[in-house]
């Protein structure tokens, strides 16, 4: 009895390994962009390092660009280990990517490590739509597009460490580009939910803002915008 569960479970460990492997490499159906506000990341517990070309702009800096399914907006990861990612294919960016993509991990690392851990676990498996090029254009050119902090500024949403109910910045991007937006929130040291992702999905030619099929949402009703 013991030896036919044993097997039964291996089996079923088996082929949950193998769907999971089937669903990871066949095509995707949006990408999901995320954007972080530093101020946030720099109040969390564990605190931020600046990257070694200084401390970013006071603006939101692009968090990944994620290749989701429907189901529950799940992301395949590490798509194609082959694919290594290569500097040189985006020479041409990086000066933007410096800017728009900065790491602010402890301990400090090179941007280029960030970039080349987004590629790999991310970007692979978007090389059906887009090249590693156009992955990293793509991400340059969403934040552009939807310039979110001068946005969020002129509807009064302002980086002053003041409170607001979490429905106005919600409201205010779904106002300004016709989408709802998921919004993730960190707690400072002294238990205060503040703005730290926002999330928005994107149709699989990486231009058009679309209605996420699931929305991120751990804030409470009133939510910090710190100061950067």
């Amino acid at each position: 009895m013991k030896l036919s569960s044993i097997s039964f479970l291996s089996k079923l460990l088996i082929l949950q390994y193998l769907s999971f492997q089937c669903l990871s490499t066949q095509d995707f159906h949006f990408f999901t962009f995320i954007l972080q506000w530093p101020g946030s990341y720099c109040d969390s517990k564990l605190g931020c390092c600046y990257p070694k070309t200084g401390k970013p702009a006071a603006d939101f800096t692009i968090y990944g660009l994620r290749p989701s399914f429907n189901i529950n907006g799940t992301s395949p990861t590490n798509c194609d280990i082959q694919s290594v990612f290569n500097k040189s294919k985006i020479s041409d960016l990086i000066e933007d990517l410096e800017i728009n993509w900065p790491s602010l991990r402890c301990p400090r690392l090179n941007n280029i490590k960030i970039w080349s851990h987004e590629w790999m676990k991310h970007g692979t498996c978007s090389e059906s739509k887009l090249s590693q090029h156009d992955y990293f254009q793509t991400a340059l050119k969403l934040k552009k597009k939807l310039n979110l902090l001068q946005m969020l500024k002129d509807a009064g949403f302002e980086p002053n460490d003041q409170f607001y109910d979490i429905g106005n910045p919600l409201s205010i991007i779904e106002d300004a580009t016709g989408f709802l937006p998921g919004m993730e929130c960190n707690r400072d040291s002294a238990g205060n939910d503040q703005v730290l992702k926002v999330y928005m999905c994107v149709d699989i030619s990486g231009s058009n803002f679309i209605q996420c099929p699931s929305l991120v949402d751990n804030c409470g009703a009133k939510v910090q915008f710190p100061k950067f």
